[in-house]
């Protein structure tokens, strides 16, 4: 069996090398391998330039700016693996947790495995260095409530980056998504099919806008309308 770990990339230069050298050396269950997918939505900086050096991958580049969204299905559209991993391209999200991800899928009880930052997590409203944003936390919260009271669902984190399905479920390019809408229309979709969301807590590493986060309250807005959408079915 084989698992695709996709990775959206947009101006990463800082953390690319290191976080692909953390997927390579990321253990898996025993008689799973796994390929790495790595596309670069058009980024300004030396991303590109970096990933092209380094072996084991294959790589993809959108020559115009499209979205997360967008880089995720073209990275889908040419994954072979049984199984999908959307890993970021930050350090946030730790590939050690692959392990625990992907166990419920090879024990034949879900489909889907959604990582929860927040089933565990302590937070700290006021904190700062690496706590989680309180306008991110907050937000995600809203957002992963309203999720839960339109779909009938229970999750503790619709926005997470770590969705891990098997391929053939869904057809990614059913989704209309480019960007950071991504997240909530897979996620009803997925609901929508009347499939079970697996949660796996997973250990985070929060960065801040001057590490490079990007998403904003803007996405929230549009989040909001792609789940209302999604429920209204149009």
């Amino acid at each position: 069996m084989k698992v695709s770990i996709i990775i959206p990339v947009f101006n990463e230069e800082k953390t690319i090398a290191l976080i692909v050298e953390k997927v390579k050396a990321a253990k898996l269950p025993k008689g799973v391998d796994k390929e790495i997918l790595v596309v670069d939505d058009a980024s300004t900086d030396t991303t590109s330039r970096i990933v092209k050096k380094l072996a084991g991958l294959r790589f993809f580049r959108h020559k115009v700016n499209r979205g997360k969204g967008a880089s995720i299905k073209t990275a889908f559209g040419k994954a072979r693996g049984e199984i999908v991993i959307i890993q970021d391209a930050d350090l946030e999200y730790d590939p050690a947790d692959y392990v625990k991800l992907l166990a419920p899928i090879l024990m034949g009880k879900t489909t889907v495995v959604f990582g929860s930052r927040f089933s565990n997590l302590k937070f700290t409203l006021f904190g700062k260095g690496k706590t989680p944003l309180p306008l991110h936390f907050i937000g995600n919260k809203i957002l992963t409530s309203l999720t839960n009271g339109l779909f009938g669902s229970h999750l503790t984190d619709m926005e997470t980056c770590y969705k891990v399905f098997v391929k053939k479920i869904l057809d990614l390019n059913e989704i209309k998504a480019s960007r950071f809408d991504f997240e909530p229309e897979f996620t009803a979709k997925i609901l929508k099919k009347g499939l079970t969301i697996c949660e796996i807590p997973i250990t985070i590493s929060p960065r801040g806008y001057n590490e490079g986060k990007k998403i904003t309250w803007r996405d929230g807005l549009v989040a909001i309308k792609v789940l209302l959408r999604e429920r209204l079915g149009k």
